[in-house]
């Protein structure tokens, strides 16, 4: 089984002034390539500075993150920023996109952050095109955020996701923001995904999007309390079959 990340007895901690919160106790998880997990837990429960670790957005007090056989765990943070950018896409509930943006320039920032690569050009404006047309924005190319509704916009910061060819998609309450049917799509893609080979790691309070995983890993007081397997997932197929959208 190949691993596509992996934490082993993470801590992070933060100094509240004299107080010292310890966010994280000692977490340890596995994710094999193709896992598609939802990360539970009430609040302060510690499933958001876990995702926050595993996207690099922050650092461990203790602990190691592997990322791909590497350990990220004591990069620089221009090591660590080119990582995020080649080998992890981010989704977020609030879409996070630019308001002056086209769809079509907001899909293809991430290539403006490559490594060693200035600009866009012509093949990867293609790239952005199909990948637009792919999430059912190809009309919209021209249309700006505030043109299109919450989950056009997430479709959006999907198709964004995706344009590096990212190994981990890492999505934090990619449906918070969402009715039910909006985010029955949004899950669909994101099923669709993970049903071509990518690793899906979702934060989320929802248990109905619970159910589109392969497993939820609990978390409660810094630790992980938990582990249930999906044994029967969500698909598209049984929410038609339900008369769900």
């Amino acid at each position: 089984m190949k691993l596509a990340a992996q934490v082993v007895d993470l801590e992070k901690h933060y100094q509240m002034g004299p107080e010292t919160v310890k966010a994280l106790r000692g977490v340890s998880i596995d994710f094999p390539e193709g896992d598609f997990v939802a990360i539970m837990g009430s609040s302060g429960s510690g499933k958001s500075t876990l995702l926050n670790l595993l996207g690099g957005l922050d650092r461990p007090t203790r602990g190691k993150y592997i990322l791909g056989g590497t350990d990220v765990s004591e990069m620089s943070d221009t090591q660590l920023s080119n990582v995020r950018n080649q080998k992890i896409g981010f989704i977020f509930q609030s879409y996070n996109l630019i308001a002056q943006y086209t769809v079509l320039e907001n899909i293809e920032l991430p290539l403006h952050y490559r490594p060693g690569l200035g600009g866009v050009n012509a093949a990867d404006r293609k790239k952005c095109e199909e990948m637009a047309i792919r999430v059912g924005l190809g009309q919209r190319l021209d249309h700006r955020p505030f043109q299109l509704s919450g989950g056009q916009q997430q479709r959006v910061a999907i198709a964004r996701a995706m344009m590096n060819d990212p190994e981990i998609i890492l999505a934090d309450e990619a449906t918070g923001n969402l009715d039910s049917a909006t985010s029955t799509e949004i899950m669909t893609l994101l099923r669709r995904l993970n049903d071509e080979g990518r690793t899906i790691i979702m934060v989320t309070h929802e248990p109905d999007i619970a159910l589109w995983a392969k497993r939820q890993i609990v978390m409660r007081d810094g630790v992980v309390f938990k582990e249930i397997v999906n044994s029967v997932r969500t698909t598209p197929e049984t929410v038609a079959a339900a008369g769900g959208h």
